[in-house]
Formats: C-alpha cells, structure tokens, sequence
C-alpha cells in the first residue's frame, strides 16, 4: 500500500497485506466500503447492507489481530454475498418477491466457510431473479448497472457481484455459475472469476436453480485474490449431495509455482492451450475476436504454445442447455407454493387458486418462462424427446472436451460475443439466450471455467467497455488456470483500468 491508493484502490491480496502489516484496520477498511457502497447506490448493486454486523465482525477481527492470534489471509476483509445464498440474521430473497423479507435460520456452506475465514460481510447483492438471466434485468427489485457505462447491462445473473468489484466497493464478492453467470458479468465489468469444477463448491445453503449446473464461485480483480477467497470456499461438505470428496489443493501457492521447463520470463512454457474454431467464427464481433487474438499472442510470449482444436458440439449446447435448466428449475421452484415460507396472495378461494395467485404474484416474467418450458419438457409424451435427448448431447458435449484435452493442457476463447449491450435493448429472450454459447458448454460438462480482463472496445461506442478471455481446464484443474490467469496479469495491466465510477 503506497501512500498515494485509496483503500478501495487496494485488491483483496493488499488489504490483506495492510492489516497483517498495521498500515489499516478492518474497521477502517469496513467504514471506507460502507460509505463507498451508500455513494454508489445508484449502481443498483447491493439490496440489503448489515452496516452493524458489519462493524461489529470487522472490530472482532481487530481484536483477534490485536491479541496476536494467528489469522488467515482474509481475515478482517470486506465482501458481500450474492443475494442467492442464505445467509443467517440477514434476508435473503434471490432478488424475487416470491421471498421478499425472507431470512433464513442458518448460513450457506460457501457463507458459513468465509466467515469462519474471518471475512467481513456488507451485505446481500443484486442478481437477476433466482438466478435466471444473463443481463441482471430480471430482478424483482431494480436492474443492476455496469459502472464503465451505467446506461448498460454487466450481464447475470451474478451481475451485481460484478458490479461491487469493478465500482471498487468491495474487493471480493461471492457469485454462482449455472451457464456463465460469473465468466459473463465478470468479462462484461472487466473483472476476474472462476467457476470451479461442479461439486469443487457446497450448494448447501445456495437457492437452486439447475442443481446439476449450478456452482458457487469467488469474483474479484485479479486471479490472485479469487484463489485467495476458492481457497476458503473450497472442501466436501456431507450436507451436500453433489459434493465431491476431493482435495483442496494449494490454490494460491500454484499461482507462482513454475512448470517443468520453465522460467521466470516464460512461466507458461510447456503449456499448451487449445483454440477452438467454434468459438472465433460469424457473431463474433470485430472488437472481441481483436482482444482475444491479441491475449492468445500474449500467452505465446509467456512460453504457452497454441493448439488448434474443435469443440464440434458448441452450438448444442444452447438448445441442450435450455432444455436440462428449465426441466431442473420447474421442480426446484414447485417449492414455493405459499404454503410453508416466501410470499402467500392475499387473495384465494381454495388451495389450488393460492398456489396459482401465490405463484403468478410472486414470480417474475423470465422465471414463469423457465418454469413453463420445463414442466413442458418433462410431460408425458414429450420428456423422451426432449429431456432425454439433451441428457444424451450433454453427455456428448463433455466427451468433446475430453477429446480436445488429450491435446492440449487450457482451452482459451472469448466469453461473450460482443460486449455489454444497453439495458432494454434486448427484447427477444432466444436471442438473449445466444449470448450464452461460449460459456454453456463447460458448464454442461461440469468443468471449470474462469474469465480474467484482456482489452476494451471503442468501436463505435462513447465510453470504452470491458472484454473478457475465456480459460476452460479439465476436471479440478482450477490450480492450473489461476496459474495461467496470473502469469497473464503480471504481463498485462487489463485487471488494473478501472472505470471513472470507481475513482
């Protein structure tokens, strides 16, 4: 910390350094975001801020620091939780009506995790509703803005996770993947996010969605700091069923751990990263296929060697995804019903008119389209060719990357087609679904994805917006693109822009 950074200026990793070293305290690190997180409301990120608990955990972490405890890396560092994980003392609504004031007895596995790490929590983020988006547009409670140009989308649905990152309110912020909801907002707001290997996370506590895709993940500035925050979110949990019983490796110790081969100036050498053709062809815009290029030509200069490679199956992966998440969602969302917690119409004549006045009350436009196609789906006469022929294309999908993995060590590619659109502008919702083609298919597969800053665009536009690289790694190789994703940041300075929002 030089005397010139703000504290907001500081990532996750630098305030850490600025506690153990006494140059601030959580109090003061609490406080300065508190008051940055008020200013910015107009941003549309936080729904619910516990300035109180807030203060009160960032003085115990002063206290435990004061008394010569031993304390981790995050202890005593504010972030905020995306509003889809349950989170004790505090509401928690997946930005829906359907739970509006709702708070739940216990905390999430990943929040529950964190604050055993000593994190200090500001409160609950804007999402799009149940996590059913990519453009943070379908929340019950108000859109959510992209700090570089507020007249534009961050993308979704972790959109304000993004948002709390790049506007420099807090450093670090939970989010949840199930088609791209953290690679997408964070390519979008010119940050960096992984999504991990499917079960590499608890979902114990996280609202569900698609329970075969849905995974929780850290968003942050740069790839350092999410492995500081996967580090701690990161174990089995035996209250969860799609846990997997996997070690946790040294996440931030692998970060600059050199391969076989290489050096300190090349700390890629050796690695060899497949390029997709499937992902540089038509509706790809100029601008993107123009960064990308440019940061596959960066990972060469790091010692990286390019593979040409396909992933033949890319364009099913939208149909097979919107078939598999919608049917998930259905029965996830017939839970509520008014009947045990969330929202009840005020108004009914008999049990079946609570639950259709409860449900059509309670739950938003896009979150009624998914329930709609995936009760249709999964009917009699219509699951056999539809549900089940998209279990089979996924199953081929995550064969694809198995072949195109005996080649090649990351799979490097562009996150979303263009950058991020106005908000309003998209009225289609297939046509919003396309955006979606480079990061469904990773999630189809289960395998783990992140997104990291590699250039901006102008074209066109009066403010310059974000451009995010895609590295998808084989199955709990998240040590690997962390490693690659750092290597890449300590040569280029894309993490560090910040919008003017931010100053």
């Amino acid at each position: 910390m030089t005397a010139s950074q703000a504290l907001h200026d500081l990532t996750l990793a630098q305030q850490s350094q600025a506690l153990a070293s006494g140059q601030t305290t959580s109090v003061a690190l609490t406080r300065h975001a508190l008051e940055r997180a008020a200013a910015a409301a107009h941003l549309g990120a936080f729904l619910h801020i516990d300035a109180d608990g807030a203060l009160a955990a960032a003085a115990a972490s002063d206290a435990r620091r004061a008394a010569g405890q031993a304390l981790g890396p995050l202890d005593g560092v504010p972030i905020a939780h995306k509003d889809i994980f349950v989170t004790e003392g505090q509401p928690t609504t997946a930005a829906s009506k359907m739970l509006q004031g709702y708070q739940s007895p216990f905390d999430a596995t990943v929040v529950a995790r964190l604050k055993a790490a000593g994190v200090v929590s500001l409160g609950k983020l804007n999402c799009d509703e149940f996590a059913m988006g990519g453009a943070n547009e379908n929340s019950a409670y108000g859109v959510a803005r992209n700090p570089w140009d507020t007249t534009r989308i961050p993308g979704g649905s972790s959109g304000a996770s993004a948002v709390a990152v790049a506007a420099r309110l807090v450093a670090g912020t939970t989010g949840t993947d199930t088609g791209g909801s953290i690679r997408q907002p964070a390519a979008l707001t010119g940050i960096t996010g992984i999504k991990p290997t499917y079960g590499r996370c608890s979902r114990f506590g996280m609202i569900a969605f698609a329970s075969s895709l849905d995974q929780a993940g850290p968003m942050a500035r740069t790839a350092e700091d999410c492995a500081l925050m996967l580090q701690a979110m990161s174990g089995f949990d035996e209250r969860d069923a799609t846990s997997a019983q996997q070690p946790v490796p040294d996440f931030v110790g692998a970060l600059n751990a050199l391969r076989a081969g290489a050096t300190p100036d090349k700390p890629l050498q050796g690695l060899r990263v497949g390029v997709p053709k499937e992902f540089f062809g038509d509706g790809v815009s100029a601008d993107v296929l123009a960064a990308t290029r440019a940061a596959l030509s960066q990972l060469e200069q790091l010692g990286a060697t390019l593979v040409d490679i396909s992933l033949p199956r890319t364009e099913l992966s939208i149909p097979v995804y919107y078939i598999i998440a919608p049917a998930e969602a259905s029965s996830n969302l017939s839970r509520y019903d008014g009947v045990k917690f969330g929202h009840r119409a005020a108004k009914y004549s008999d049990l079946n008119d609570m639950y259709r006045q409860t449900r059509a009350e309670g739950f938003g436009p896009e979150v009624k389209r998914r329930i709609m196609i995936g009760t249709y789906v999964l009917s009699h006469g219509y699951y056999d060719a539809y549900y089940l022929q998209a279990q089979k294309l996924r199953r081929m999908i995550a064969d694809d990357f198995q072949a195109a993995f005996k080649v090649c060590d990351v799979i490097a590619g562009p996150v979303a087609p263009t950058v991020a659109r106005a908000i309003g502008s998209q009225t289609d919702p297939v046509q919003e679904y396309l955006a979606d083609i480079f990061t469904l298919p990773a999630s189809l597969a289960g395998l783990p994805g992140m997104s990291l800053p590699c250039g901006f665009s102008d074209h066109d536009l009066q403010k310059p917006l974000p451009i995010g690289l895609q590295l998808i790694g084989n199955y709990w190789q998240e040590a690997q693109l962390l490693h690659t994703a750092h290597a890449f940041q300590q040569a280029t300075d894309w993490h560090q822009k910040a919008p003017a929002a931010a100053a």
